[in-house]
């Protein structure tokens, strides 16, 4: 019996562990469903935000997956990994969590709306904890859609630092562009801060030596991912640009009130980029 094809979705935001509704968070809440009740596997990881209420949504830690020590700049930060499960989807999510970086957090900004200081920091821990976890699953994904900013580092970290892991080397990694961005720029070191085993200088000489805004980042993720989606009818207008000059497979915004139509474009989308043809 042929084995189904396998599924990642490291999205940054999902209905319904946030309060309010937006379409990516629905968007991206749907695609898990709707791949998985058409034969695929999946699995489905977001940050473990401080306003997520475990008791409401019954999150549980895992504890054979939890324990492991992510260093960022010299700090240990020690990753647990959380799980819930969407009942009437059948399907489970899995929290990237820290006590630090997330558990006492919001979102990506405080009661007054100002941005957390060490956003960068979340930005590596969680790329970095979903890659782990799914290492620790021993689980093989032929496509991993990345969905939002916080998960803009994953395409770089699977491309070099695990490009030879047996459990990545021939996965097809989809950016996901929407409309939400971050204000404040991450601080200047941030190349260096990210940088681990297998990351050259080359790989992260664009955004070096100077504050990393979200055109910085989000150019980075195109640099390394192997197809583009859009997801809302308008992204920034300067990545965009970035994303026509590249050459990659795109599958364009299309207006539809049918999210089960959207799933449907995108599975037809992740179809072809598995055709032979495409490797």
């Amino acid at each position: 019996m042929k084995e189904p094809k396998r599924i990642l979705f490291i999205s940054q935001e999902i209905n319904p562990y946030l309060a309010e509704e937006s379409p990516i968070r629905q968007l991206n809440r749907q695609l898990p469903e709707y791949f998985q009740s058409h034969g695929f596997e999946t699995r489905t990881f977001m940050p473990k935000f401080g306003d997520i209420n475990e008791r409401r949504n019954q999150l549980h830690e895992v504890i054979r997956l939890s324990g492991m020590n992510l260093i960022i700049e010299e700090s240990d930060h020690p990753l647990l990994i959380k799980v819930a499960s969407i009942q009437s989807a059948r399907i489970q999510i899995y929290f990237i969590d820290n006590d630090d970086l997330f558990h006492r957090r919001k979102g990506v900004m405080d009661e007054r709306g100002v941005e957390y200081a060490d956003n960068d920091d979340r930005v590596i821990f969680y790329a970095r904890g979903v890659i782990e976890t799914v290492k620790k699953l021993r689980w093989t994904p032929d496509i991993i859609v990345c969905s939002g900013w916080m998960s803009a580092l994953a395409p770089l970290y699977l491309k070099r630092a695990f490009n030879d892991e047996p459990f990545f080397a021939n996965s097809k990694i989809v950016l996901m562009l929407d409309d939400n961005e971050y204000r404040q720029p991450f601080h200047s070191k941030f190349a260096d801060k990210l940088r681990i085993n297998g990351i050259m200088n080359t790989d992260v000489r664009s955004i070096a030596d100077f504050p990393v805004g979200y055109e910085e980042l989000m150019r980075l993720a195109v640099d390394y991912s192997d197809a583009i989606v859009y997801a809302v009818p308008a992204v920034n207008q300067r990545v965009s640009n970035y994303v026509e000059t590249k050459g990659k497979p795109i599958l364009p915004y299309e207006e539809m009130t049918d999210l089960t139509e959207v799933c449907k474009r995108q599975w037809e989308f992740y179809q072809s980029l598995l055709q032979p043809d495409n490797e």
